[in-house]
């Protein structure tokens, strides 16, 4: 089982246990460069990859790479847009 530690209740799913520490405000997910709290694990390591330089999405259209799937959605949408032939800046 999943334990939550301040209040010891126990549940069968991890995920169960997550909505549980939204409920109760918890954020156990603590970025070590900046202090910002995270209740979930995925937007957690979002936010650390934008610290350490990751940038895993990149543009077909010129090479630009981004920290996240969002950032490269409004980039093309922004750069490329009517499928404009111009490289990334």
């Amino acid at each position: 089982p999943y334990i939550c530690e301040p209040c010891s209740k126990a549940y069968s799913h991890q995920g169960t246990l997550q909505q549980h520490h939204l409920h109760t405000g918890k954020r156990p997910y603590e970025c070590p460069f900046c202090a910002k709290t995270y209740t979930w694990s995925s937007d957690y390591h979002k936010h650390i990859s934008t610290h350490i330089g990751e940038r895993p999405y990149g543009c077909a259209n010129g090479g630009k790479a981004l920290a996240r799937s969002s950032e490269l959605r409004k980039h093309q949408h922004n750069m490329h847009r009517n499928n404009k032939p111009f490289p990334c800046p």
